[in-house]
């Protein structure tokens, strides 16, 4: 458990890290009370991106909470310790929290949704709460009238100095309710790939970002290395 609320932060989230240049190319900062989303198809890499963002966060001082339905408590730390992002110091410290849907080993906890999740105590303590992937977790067969209702769960949590980064498979969501999200938040990633000389090439595209606090490139190739991590691919177009 975290030991102290977060402290507000009025110019956002700082992300840099020394080995890449992702904050320069995406605004320096991320904003405060605010929901950031991260929309991709299964293998396009809003996973990546978005473990690539928890570390430059806990880097640069933030307290970070992560859902991940994806993978174990344990399989979730070492992904990230694969790519070179080491973390177990900030989880010692308190600094990082990971929770799963299966736990630490593969057993799924079934009938969860995201608000279960979002109704944790831990929340609280957090300045950034990650969820991936939140489409996993979102109700399902929702009537029209509770898309507002929806959009506001999700606008609390944001409410009181934290922000909420979530990533997203269009295919497991209610289209409706995803477009209502991608018109809300103040950060939108769209993650495309395409061949490029006989390479697969991957690119953000960054569909919008509010409150930046430096350039943001219109979109930023990238790939990632083993025990490197994010790389920013100068060879992309920008």
């Amino acid at each position: 458990m975290f030991d102290e609320p977060p402290k507000p932060v009025e110019d956002g989230y700082e992300f840099t890290l020394e080995q890449d240049s992702l904050a320069n190319a995406m605004g320096a900062r991320l904003p405060n009370r605010s929901l950031w989303m991260i929309q991709g198809e299964v293998g396009s890499g809003k996973s990546l991106v978005s473990q690539r963002i928890i570390f430059g966060l806990l880097e640069n001082g933030s307290k970070v909470l992560v859902v991940t339905t994806e993978l174990t408590t344990r399989g979730w730390i070492e992904q990230m310790e694969s790519i070179g992002y080491p973390i177990t110091d900030y989880i010692a410290t308190g600094k990082l929290m990971v929770f799963s849907r299966f736990g630490v080993i593969a057993e799924a906890k079934e009938g969860v949704d995201l608000f279960d999740v979002l109704e944790s105590d831990a929340i609280e303590k957090a300045d950034v709460i990650v969820v991936d992937s939140a489409s996993a977790l979102m109700p399902e067969s929702l009537e029209q009238s509770e898309h507002l209702a929806t959009l506001q769960k999700l606008r609390k949590v944001c409410s009181e100095s934290r922000s909420l980064l979530l990533t997203v498979d269009p295919s497991e969501m209610d289209e409706k309710l995803l477009h209502k999200l991608r018109s809300s938040c103040e950060v939108l990633l769209d993650m495309n790939a395409g061949f490029v000389g006989g390479e697969i090439k991957r690119t953000i595209v960054v569909t919008r970002f509010l409150r930046a606090a430096g350039p943001v490139q219109a979109s930023v190739g990238w790939r990632v290395e083993p025990y490197m991590g994010f790389i920013v691919d100068i060879t992309a177009v920008s």
